[in-house]
């Protein structure tokens, strides 16, 4: 099987944006991806909190969600939906990442559970985001986020079974938490899909390493989406979007730029690795 991780710039223009995916996830297409995995934010990506409020669309309707089901049924191809920012009611909206069928009917949804919400030291920027970021002066105190003040966390570990894999779905900020990859392995995951807007300053020392670590231990693929280069608010994302074999190995990387990275995964050869190496079965609770 064959997948596909987009890598974007994306920005507050929500239909400069869906123009670009939609080039994007055709060129996969035309690759023979029967997977596509869109990055974090893939829709919009504002400078402040009140960007991202305006963005929000309501379950069920809105211009990126009838993107993902024009597109994934018009190429026959599935595809991760990066992150919407969408309600279903109350006050937050979740980041949420949708899973689209080839006949364009969400098979799933994750709502993102660990959320981004940390000072990284030594930066010139201060930033708030929820999801994005707002240059708040020039000064070397933390560059801030808290995605929490806008983002409601999800609760749900959600693993969907598809004629291609049974896919484990998560968002950037969860790499950093091996007790949820940990319960998707259980679960019988194939494939987890990490749609990503990682920071360039955590990116540079942590995102392969994190990725590597989650892939061998749980023995899965790994397919990471990333955005890419600098943002509304001055923003800057690492990119570097990737796929990992269940042994940690490089199967393939777009380390700048927007575009397409692909590789094939080999089904058979993950089933006689996990038959020889049963991690997850030998796993125990401490």
């Amino acid at each position: 099987m064959k997948v596909a991780a987009v890598q974007m710039t994306s920005t507050r223009e929500v239909a400069a944006n869906l123009r670009e995916a939609g080039r994007l996830v055709a060129d996969a297409a035309a690759q023979g991806a029967k997977l596509v995995v869109l990055p974090e934010n893939f829709s919009f990506l504002g400078a402040t909190d009140a960007d991202r409020v305006a963005a929000i669309e309501q379950s069920g309707d809105g211009p990126a969600q009838r993107f993902l089901a024009e597109t994934a049924e018009s190429l026959g191809v599935w595809i991760v939906g990066g992150t919407i920012p969408i309600r279903d009611g109350g006050d937050r909206a979740s980041s949420r990442s949708l899973l689209v069928g080839p006949d364009g009917k969400v098979a799933a949804h994750y709502d993102k559970i660990h959320l981004f919400d940390v000072d990284i030291p030594g930066r010139a920027t201060t930033a708030r985001d929820g999801g994005s970021a707002a240059n708040a002066g020039s000064d070397l105190r933390p560059e801030r986020y808290s995605e929490s003040a806008t983002t409601l966390a999800g609760t749900r570990v959600v693993v969907a079974s598809t004629p291609v894999a049974r896919i484990g779905m998560t968002v950037c900020y969860d790499i950093r938490f091996p007790a949820l990859f940990h319960r998707l392995s259980v679960l019988g995951t194939d494939v987890v899909v990490v749609p990503a807007a990682f920071t360039v300053p955590t990116g540079e020392v942590h995102w392969r390493p994190l990725l590597q670590a989650r892939a061998i231990e749980s023995l899965v693929y790994v397919v990471a989406a990333g955005q890419w280069g600098e943002h509304a608010g001055g923003r800057k994302t690492y990119g570097h979007s990737l796929i990992l074999g269940p042994w940690g190995e490089l199967l393939a990387e777009l380390p700048a730029g927007p575009g397409v990275v692909c590789a094939d995964l080999d089904m058979i050869r993950l089933a006689e690795l996990r038959q020889r190496f049963p991690t997850v079965a030998h796993r125990r609770e401490l």
